[in-house]
C-alpha cells in the first residue's frame, strides 16, 4: 500500500514538472525526482503513459499530452517542435540554480509607454531579481536590443537592486558577444555544453 502511494505521488510531482517547465529531457527528470538510473527513468515515464509523449533530441524529450494537461490542469499545447530545445535550455539554468521556489517563465517587465520586454525566466534570491534569458538560434541583433532595453530600465531605477542576468547560449563566439554587450551589468553566460 505504501509502495502504491509511493509511486503515485511521485507520478503526480513529475506530471506538475512538466505542466511547469513545458519539456523535459530524461537527463532533467533523472535529476529533479532522483530517479537513478537512465534506464530506471525510461521505466518510469513508459508508466506515465497516456499523459505524457516524448521524442527524441539527442535523447528521449518528454511533454504533456492532451490526458496529462487535463489531469495537471496545465493550458498550454506542446507538441514535437525544434522549439523544445529553448525549453530545455532554460530549463537547464533552473535544475542548475537548485529550482528556485520564485521561479516565473515568460515574465513581462514594462515601465508603460517607456519600455516592455519578456524575461525568458525570472525567479528572486536574497532580495535580488535573476533574470534569465535563452539564445537557442536568436540572432545577436534581437539579443542587442533585448540587453539595450535592460539598460534603459536599470537606468531609470526599476529595480531595487541591480539584477543578476543569466544567459545560456550555444557557442563561445555567442558568449563572448553576450558578455561585450552587457559590459557593466551583473551578468552570467553559460554554454549549454556545460550542463550536457
Amino acid at each position: 500500500m505504501k509502495k502504491a502511494i509511493e509511486k503515485e505521488q511521485r507520478q503526480e510531482a513529475i506530471l506538475s514538472s512538466l505542466a511547469k517547465l513545458d519539456y523535459l529531457t530524461r537527463s532533467q527528470l533523472q535529476v529533479l525526482h532522483d530517479l537513478g538510473s537512465p534506464r530506471n527513468t525510461s521505466r518510469v515515464m513508459k508508466s506515465l503513459e497516456p499523459f505524457v509523449a516524448k521524442f527524441l533530441d539527442g535523447e528521449a524529450v518528454y511533454y504533456l499530452t492532451k490526458e496529462g494537461r487535463e489531469r495537471t490542469g496545465a493550458k498550454k499545447v506542446r507538441k514535437r517542435t525544434i522549439q523544445a530545445r529553448h525549453f530545455i535550455m532554460r530549463n537547464d539554468i533552473y535544475i542548475a540554480f537548485g529550482c528556485p521556489s520564485t521561479w516565473k517563465n515568460e515574465v513581462k517587465l514594462e515601465i508603460k509607454g517607456v519600455v516592455s520586454i519578456v524575461a525568458d525566466a525570472l525567479f528572486t534570491r536574497d532580495g535580488r531579481y535573476y533574470i534569465v534569458e535563452v539564445d537557442h538560434q536568436q540572432k545577436m541583433s534581437v539579443n542587442k536590443a533585448k540587453i539595450a532595453k535592460y539598460r534603459k530600465m536599470l537606468e531609470l531605477g526599476v529595480f531595487k537592486a541591480p539584477p543578476v542576468f543569466i544567459w545560456i547560449t550555444t557557442t563561445e563566439y555567442k558568449r563572448k558577444q553576450l558578455l561585450d554587450l552587457c559590459d557593466g551589468m551583473d551578468v552570467k553566460v553559460f554554454l549549454v555544453s556545460e550542463f550536457h
